[in-house]
C-alpha cells in the first residue's frame, strides 16, 4: 500500500469518521457501510458496453465475499444508497436566491440584490422571482423558509437578502449538500490525479502560522469574496442558453469552502504560505 495514498485516505476519512461518531455511528456500522461502497464501485470496473461483471470478479476486486457481494448487488439494484432527494422547498428556495443574486433586474446599480416587495404590478417583487424559476410553491412559503434559515429578512415592507448563498435549516437538506458537494470536490481531485486532460480546478490558499488577529481581520474579506466568485458563476452560466435539449447532457458544479483551526505550534522556518494545487 503507498504511504502517500495511506496518509492522503486517513486525511479524508478523520473528519467523517469524527463526525458519524458524533451520531452514534460506531466501526461495525461504517464497516458495512464502505463494503456496499466497495461492492458498488468495484461493479463499475468494466469497459463501456462490455456486459457486467461477475460476482466472483466482484469478489476479486473489493475482497468481499462473493455471497455478500450477490446479496449488496441484488439491494442495490433494488434501492441505491445514495439517493436523499433534496427537500422540493430547498430546492427551489436555492434556485430563487441564486436567481435574485445575478439577474440584473432584481439588482442595484453597485451589483448587490435589490430588497424587494413580496408582489408589485411594475417593480422587481419576490413573485417575479418565482415566476421565472417556474417555482410550484407560494411565494410566501418560500419566503418563510428564507426568513426561518436567517437568509432574508422583512423590514418595513420589502425583503432583504442577507446571504448570497442558500443554506438550509433543516438537518436532512445539509447532509444532502454535505454529500453532494464533497463528493464532486474529492471526484476532481481524483479525476486530476488520473492525469486526466483537461484538469479540473482543484486548489487552496493555505497558511498555517497566522496571529489570530490576522484571521479576524480576513475572515469577513474571504467570504465575501467567495460570494462573488459564485455568484459571478452562476452569471455567466445563466446567460448561456442552459435550456436547449441535448442528447448528452452534462452536469457541473463549481465551489468554494472555507475551514480554520488552531495550529500546532512550529519553528519559523517551518512556516508555508502558499497556494497549493
Amino acid at each position: 500500500m503507498s504511504h502517500a495514498i495511506k496518509s492522503a485516505a486517513i486525511a479524508i476519512f478523520r473528519p467523517l469518521v469524527r463526525f458519524l461518531i458524533g451520531h452514534g455511528w460506531t466501526y461495525g456500522a461504517m464497516a458495512e457501510l464502505l463494503k456496499v461502497v466497495c461492492v458498488e464501485e468495484s461493479s463499475r470496473q468494466h469497459e463501456p458496453g462490455a456486459p457486467p461483471l461477475t460476482d466472483s470478479k466482484v469478489s476479486l476486486l473489493s475482497g468481499v465475499h462473493r455471497k455478500e457481494v450477490n446479496r449488496i448487488r441484488q439491494e442495490l439494484a433494488a434501492h441505491s444508497p445514495d439517493e436523499l432527494p433534496m427537500r422540493q422547498g430547498a430546492n427551489i428556495a436555492a434556485q430563487l436566491v441564486a436567481l435574485w443574486v445575478s439577474h440584473p433586474d432584481f439588482l442595484d446599480a453597485t451589483g448587490e440584490p435589490l430588497p424587494l416587495p413580496l408582489r408589485a404590478e411594475k417593480s422587481p417583487c419576490i413573485e417575479e422571482l418565482a415566476r421565472r424559476i417556474k417555482a410550484d410553491m407560494r411565494p410566501r412559503t418560500i419566503l418563510d423558509d428564507l426568513i426561518r434559515a436567517g437568509i432574508a429578512e422583512e423590514r418595513s415592507g420589502h425583503f432583504h437578502l442577507l446571504r448570497a448563498t442558500y443554506v438550509s435549516d433543516v438537518a436532512e437538506d445539509r447532509l444532502n449538500f454535505l454529500g453532494a458537494n464533497v463528493g464532486d470536490h474529492l471526484s476532481s481531485a481524483v479525476r486530476n490525479l488520473q492525469n486526466a486532460e483537461p484538469p479540473f480546478i482543484e486548489q487552496a490558499v493555505y497558511f498555517d502560522a497566522l496571529p489570530p488577529e490576522v484571521i479576524e481581520a480576513v475572515r469577513e474579506d474571504l467570504r465575501q469574496l467567495g460570494n462573488k466568485m459564485i455568484r459571478t458563476a452562476y452569471q455567466r452560466v445563466s446567460k448561456l442558453d442552459t435550456d436547449a435539449d441535448s442528447p448528452h447532457p452534462r452536469r457541473m458544479r463549481m465551489g468554494v469552502y472555507y475551514y480554520e483551526e488552531d495550529a500546532a505550534p512550529r519553528a519559523p522556518a517551518e512556516r508555508q504560505e502558499d497556494i497549493h494545487d
